[in-house]
C-alpha cells in the first residue's frame, strides 16, 4: 500500500501538454473547463468549437491515448484548449486526470465534463456561471438525464443500517439539495478547497472508491456538494455503471473516513478500533496492521481538520441548516 498522500501536489503522473497558448476569451468567466475523454477516436471538434463559444478562462482536454497523431493538427486549430496526454504505463484513474489537470489552470471554479454527455452550443453565460458558483460552495452538480432523457439518480445520501454506512440514490432534485457525490464526477469543483482538500487520492485505483473518498472528506472537513436545477446534460448513450464492489480500495476508503471518531474537536482512530477493522478488511493479521497504522497516521496529521465523524454527519444530514 503506497503511503496515503497529505497534499495535492504529491504525485504528479508524467504527461505531455500541447497547446493552450492563447486566451479563449478577452473577457473570460472565472470558470475553466475540464474535458475528460474515453478514447482518442472520440475527439470531436464541434465540442471544441462549443467550448471555445462559452467564453472559459481555460480549456483543458485530457487525451487518453499518446499516439492520437491528429492531436499536433487538433492543437493548431484550437489554440486556446490545452491537451494533457498521460505518459504513464499504467492505468489512470478519473482522479489522477483530474489533478493533473487542475493544476494546470487558476480560475476559482473548474467544471469537469465528459466526452460521453451532450454539451449544447453556449450552456453557460457569465450571469448563469455567477448564480451557480456565487455561494462558494466546494461542488455544484448539475442535473443528469439518461440517453432517453429521462432523469437519473443524482441525489446520494446516507443512512445508517444495522450500524453500517449506507447510500440511498434518487432523482428527485431541487435547487441547492445536498447530495453526497457527484455522478462520474461532472460537477463545478471550487478550485482552492479542491486543492486544500488534498484532491483525489492516487493510491485508490477503483474510481467510484476515490470518488466517494474525496467526497467524504469533504463533507467531515466541513464542506459541501449541491445540486444545481440551473444546469443540465443528457449523455449520448448508455450511462456507465457505477462498480461498488468491495475490495481492498474500499478498505483504504473507510480506513479514512467511516472508522475515525470525534474526540475533544479532533479526530482519531483509537488502537482499540483494530479488531474492528481487522474482521471487515479480509486481510492477513500483519497486513490489516499495516494498513491500518498508515490510517491512523494520517488521521493524526489531519485531525485538527476535521469538523464530524460519520456517525455525526448521518444523523444530522436530514436536519436542516441553520442559516
Amino acid at each position: 500500500m503506497n503511503i496515503i498522500p497529505l497534499t495535492f501536489d504529491e504525485h504528479q503522473i508524467n504527461r505531455t501538454v500541447l497547446g493552450g497558448k492563447a486566451a479563449p476569451s478577452e473577457n473570460p468567466m472565472n470558470i475553466s473547463v475540464i474535458l475528460l475523454n474515453s478514447s482518442g477516436s472520440h475527439l470531436k471538434l464541434h465540442v471544441f468549437e462549443t467550448l471555445t463559444e462559452c467564453g472559459f478562462d481555460s480549456i483543458v482536454s485530457v487525451e487518453p491515448d499518446p499516439r492520437n497523431h491528429l492531436l499536433e493538427d487538433i492543437s493548431r486549430k484550437f489554440p486556446s484548449v490545452k491537451f494533457i496526454v498521460p505518459l504513464e504505463t499504467e492505468r489512470l484513474t478519473s482522479g489522477e486526470l483530474i489533478n493533473a489537470a487542475v493544476s494546470e489552470v487558476r480560475s476559482d471554479y473548474v467544471l469537469v465534463l465528459r466526452d460521453n454527455i451532450y454539451i449544447p452550443s453556449k450552456f453557460i453565460q457569465p450571469n448563469l456561471a455567477e448564480r451557480i458558483t456565487g455561494d462558494g460552495s466546494f461542488c455544484i452538480v448539475p442535473r443528469l438525464l439518461d440517453n432517453r432523457k429521462e432523469a437519473m439518480s443524482t441525489v446520494f445520501s446516507p443512512r445508517a443500517e444495522r450500524g453500517n454506512f449506507v447510500i440511498d440514490s434518487s432523482s428527485t432534485v431541487s435547487n441547492g439539495k445536498k447530495t453526497l457525490y457527484p455522478f462520474e464526477n461532472i460537477a463545478f469543483y471550487n478550485r482552492q478547497k479542491f486543492i486544500r482538500l488534498g484532491g483525489f487520492d492516487y493510491t485508490i485505483k477503483s474510481d467510484y472508491w476515490q470518488t466517494l473518498d474525496l467526497a467524504m472528506r469533504s463533507w467531515l472537513w466541513g464542506e459541501e456538494t449541491k445540486i444545481t436545477t440551473l444546469l443540465q446534460f443528457s449523455y449520448i448513450e448508455e450511462p456507465p455503471y457505477e462498480n461498488r464492489s468491495v475490495n481492498q480500495d474500499y478498505i483504504k476508503y473507510y480506513l479514512k473516513n467511516e472508522l475515525p471518531r470525534m474526540r475533544n474537536e479532533q479526530a482519531v482512530i483509537h488502537s482499540r478500533y483494530f479488531l474492528r477493522f481487522f474482521m471487515k478488511s479480509s486481510c492477513g493479521y500483519l497486513e490489516a496492521l499495516r494498513k491500518f497504522n498508515a490510517s491512523k497516521k494520517w488521521i493524526a496529521k489531519n485531525s485538527a481538520r476535521f469538523r464530524t465523524d460519520i456517525v455525526d454527519f448521518v444523523q444530522k444530514w436530514d436536519v436542516p441548516d441553520e442559516k
